[in-house]
C-alpha cells in the first residue's frame, strides 16, 4: 500500500494511535450517568487498554490495527495526496490495515466513497483547523442516498474533525430531487467524533449497520436523521434550520425507517440537545410503519411542537411506533402535551438505551465501535508534537412516503 512510516516526533503519534484505537469496552452495562458532567469519567472508566480487554475485540481488528498507516492529505503540497479521493483509491482493496488519513486544513470539494472492500479507514482533520469535506450533489442527479458528500460504505470506519457539508440549495418544496444527503454511512462498526454534518433535506443517511456519534453536530430541515441505522449518539447538537415561509411541516428530525418490532435497530439520543431556528419541530415521524427513537437526558429548546412526534397522518401507526422520551428537560421537554402514542419511559425502560448493549445494540458491536474510538487523538493529533501532550488530553419528504 502506498504510504510512508511515521519517524521522529510522529512515532508518539502512532503509538498513541494505536493504544487509543486498540482501546475496548470492559463494562458496557453500566448506563451513562444522569448527570452531564460526569458522561466523559464514565466513557473514560469503560475504556480499558487492550491488555485489560479480554476477548471484547474482533480478532480481525485487532490484527488490523497491529500496524496502522498514516497517509497525509494536503492542499497545495506537504502531502503524499492533494485529494482525499486520490488518498482513498490508493487503500488497496481487501485492505486489512488501519489507514488513517490525514486531512489537512481547507475545502475538498468531492464527491467521497469508501467502498465495502475498503474497511479500518479513519479520516482525521485537526480539531483547530477542521477541514471541509464539500459537494453539492441532489436526488435529481445522484438519487437521495448516493447524493451524499461522503459514503462508507465499509466497516469499522472512522470519522474524526470533519465538516461533512452537501452544499446544494435548500429544497423549496417545488423542485423534484432537491434532498442532499451530506453523510451516508453503510458499513457496520463506525464511529463519528467530533464532527459538524451539515445539510438541509436528509442531511445523514444513517443507513445500516451499528454506529456510534460523539460530540457532533447535525443540522438540518426535513427528515435529517434517517435509514435503519441502529445507533447512538452522545453528546450531540441537533440544530433544526427553520423555513423562511414559516411552514410547519419543514422541520422533522429523524425519519428511522424500521417496518417491524422484530428488527432490532433504532436512534438513541443521549445528553444532546435540540435546538435552532426552526418552530414546531417534530422529534420524529413514522415514515415506515415501527420507527424506534428514543432521546434521553435532552435538552430540548422550546422550538419542539408541544405533541412531540408525528404518526406521519397514518393514525393506525399509533400503534407500531416506539418513540420514548426519559428525562428530557428544556421548554421544549413536555410530558403532559406529548401524542398518546408517545413512551415516557420509566428507569427500567430507559436503561437499554442508555447502555453500550442494550436494546439496540444486543450485539458487541458497539464494542468494537468504541475500539476504534480516538478521543485524545481528537485533540492531539493537530501537530502530533509531544510538548503538547498534556495541554490537550422534508416538506414531508416533499409530501411523499417514500424517498427517492
Amino acid at each position: 500500500m502506498d504510504g510512508k512510516r511515521i519517524e521522529g516526533n510522529e512515532v508518539y503519534a502512532l503509538a498513541m494511535c494505536v493504544s487509543i484505537l486498540l482501546f475496548a469496552p470492559i463494562v458496557v452495562s453500566q448506563p451513562i450517568p444522569a448527570d452531564k458532567s460526569q458522561v466523559e469519567a464514565w466513557f473514560n472508566g469503560i475504556i480499558k487498554p487492550v491488555k485489560e480487554r479480554g476477548t471484547t475485540l474482533d480478532p480481525e481488528l485487532v490484527q488490523a490495527e497491529t500496524e496502522p498507516r498514516i497517509i497525509k492529505v494536503m492542499q497545495g503540497g506537504g502531502g503524499e495526496f492533494d485529494t482525499i479521493t486520490k488518498a482513498i483509491e490508493s487503500v488497496p482493496s481487501g485492505n486489512a490495515k488501519r489507514v488513517i488519513i490525514s486531512i489537512g486544513p481547507g475545502s475538498y470539494k468531492e464527491k467521497i466513497r469508501i467502498e465495502r472492500n475498503k474497511p479500518f479507514i479513519t479520516l482525521l482533520g485537526d480539531p483547530k483547523n477542521m477541514p471541509n469535506l464539500t459537494f453539492d450533489g441532489t436526488a435529481k442527479q445522484y438519487g437521495t442516498v448516493d447524493s451524499a458528500t461522503l459514503i462508507t460504505e465499509s466497516n469499522y470506519f472512522v470519522g474524526a474533525n470533519l465538516n461533512i457539508v452537501n452544499s446544494a440549495p435548500r429544497p423549496d418544496g417545488k423542485m423534484v430531487g432537491a434532498q442532499a444527503v451530506a453523510l451516508r454511512v453503510s458499513g457496520d462498526r463506525s464511529a463519528f467524533y467530533n464532527c459538524k454534518i451539515i445539510g438541509f433535506q436528509d442531511t445523514l443517511c444513517d443507513d445500516r449497520g451499528n454506529h456510534f456519534f460523539k460530540d457532533c453536530h447535525i443540522r438540518g430541515t426535513v427528515d435529517f436523521i434517517f435509514g435503519s441505522g441502529t445507533s447512538l449518539y452522545l453528546n450531540t447538537e441537533i440544530f433544526v434550520v427553520g423555513d423562511p415561509e414559516g411552514d410547519p411541516e419543514m422541520a422533522i428530525i429523524t425519519a428511522h425507517a424500521r417496518e417491524s418490532s422484530s428488527e432490532d435497530t433504532g436512534y438513541s439520543f443521549v445528553h444532546g440537545r435540540i435546538t435552532g431556528t426552526a418552530k414546531d419541530v417534530f422529534l420524529g415521524r413514522a415514515w415506515k410503519s415501527s420507527p424506534r427513537v428514543v432521546y434521553s437526558y435532552t435538552e430540548m429548546d422550546e422550538i419542539v411542537h408541544p405533541g412531540g412526534w408525528s404518526s406521519n397522518r397514518q393514525p393506525e401507526r399509533a400503534d407500531t411506533v416506539y418513540y420514548g422520551e426519559y428525562k428530557c428537560t428544556g421548554k421544549g421537554a413536555t410530558p403532559a402535551t406529548r401524542e398518546k402514542f408517545v413512551k415516557q419511559l420509566s428507569d427500567a425502560e430507559a436503561k437499554p438505551f442508555l447502555v453500550l448493549v442494550g436494546a439496540i445494540t444486543e450485539s458487541s458491536s458497539l464494542s468494537n465501535i468504541l475500539s476504534t474510538k480516538s478521543r485524545d487523538l481528537l485533540s492531539k493529533q493537530e501537530k502530533f508534537k509531544p510538548e503538547e501532550r498534556k495541554k490537550k488530553l422534508r416538506k414531508w419528504r416533499g409530501k411523499m412516503m417514500n424517498k427517492n
